[in-house]
């Protein structure tokens, strides 16, 4: 028995910036470039990159550290392009915790971690900061930091701006506290990175199905173009076309982070040349990646120009910051313009 079927696994559970995935599919836009899609989700979020390395998955998603860490480990994936650029990731905790922006008051706490490369990233940033990994207690929870964190379970915990924290704040707003009592300590800022580019979530493939089916891959990626660029142009009927599709998103909370999602959103998919310098390095730095290693990405699959790069990658950081502070206040829909 064969199948024509291309099978793709998400990173997680269907999540908000799932979406061009999703319409990609029910909107046509796969079947227009014929393909049959096959979009599967993990149990667990840890084995996306096993999965798909070993050949038993043809696509996927998954962060930028571990895309450079899985083929360092012996799994040959690439990433063919992104979907979020840099959305801000770090350790989420409520006001009144104990928790300052101070990272030595995490001292004693519980730290909540999604998988083995989170727990890395906490024990190097506890060397950076004078102190040892037994200086706080970790506990694996998955991408269910901020559930973690209301039960009590974890006094912190990794998780990312447009996700969790947004969980996070409604939360607190439901209990007549003010969303800015769901604090982040960014881990860019924490270990002097200068983006939050490890979080990168990007498309990945199979070496082998890459090498085998490159027009298939380029074909996917006009598919998933043209789904990204109806979502930036329409983002409320995208919307209300993705829970329709699916009904579990319906929801106040779903909705709002899809709002805070939207500005992360890659317009052009292309990977990002000097992120990748930035993170290969930084994996080099918590010792994932072996001193020659060479980053495991590529553009050549996407048919259309190349983007300039920001010019000023901390300036856009910053205004981001802003612009996702307004989103939070007011909602709405809107993009961040930045020089190149």
């Amino acid at each position: 028995m064969s199948t024509n079927k291309i099978s793709f696994l998400l990173n997680w559970q269907p999540a908000p910036y799932h979406i061009p995935i999703y319409l990609a599919q029910t909107k046509g836009y796969f079947k227009e470039q014929n393909l049959d899609m096959a979009i599967l989700e993990p149990t667990n979020p840890s084995d996306v990159t096993e999965l798909i390395g070993s050949g038993k998955v043809d696509m996927g998603l998954k962060a930028m550290i571990h895309t450079l860490a899985a083929k360092a480990r012996g799994f040959p994936v690439t990433s063919v392009a992104s979907l979020l650029d840099e959305p801000f990731t770090g350790l989420l905790y409520l006001q009144g915790s104990g928790i300052t922006e101070d990272f030595k008051s995490l001292k004693g706490k519980k730290i909540g971690y999604v998988g083995e490369f989170g727990k890395i990233q906490l024990d190097e940033l506890t060397k950076h900061y004078g102190m040892v990994p037994e200086d706080y207690t970790a506990i694996r929870c998955g991408m269910n930091v901020a559930k973690y964190i209301i039960d009590g379970k974890v006094d912190a915990g990794i998780g990312i701006e447009c996700m969790q924290q947004v969980q996070l704040e409604e939360y607190c707003k439901q209990r007549g506290r003010p969303a800015t009592d769901a604090k982040m300590l960014r881990i860019d800022k924490l270990a002097c990175l200068g983006c939050c580019c490890f979080c990168t979530i990007l498309y990945i493939c199979n070496d082998e199905f890459l090498k085998k089916n490159p027009e298939k891959v380029k074909r996917f990626l006009k598919a998933i173009k043209k789904a990204t660029d109806y979502v930036l142009a329409n983002p409320e009927e995208a919307w209300n076309e993705y829970i329709d599709f699916k009904p579990e998103l319906k929801n106040d909370l779903s909705f709002k982070q899809f709002q805070r999602c939207y500005a992360y959103f890659s317009s052009s998919l292309y990977n990002v040349h000097r992120d990748w310098k930035k993170v290969t390095g930084y994996g080099k730095r918590l010792e994932i990646l072996p001193p020659d290693y060479v980053a495991n990405y590529t553009n050549e699959y996407l048919s259309w120009a190349e983007p300039e790069e920001v010019s000023d990658p901390l300036e856009a950081q910053r205004l981001m910051a802003i612009h996702q502070e307004s989103c939070r206040d007011c909602g709405g829909f809107k993009r961040l313009a930045l020089p190149a």
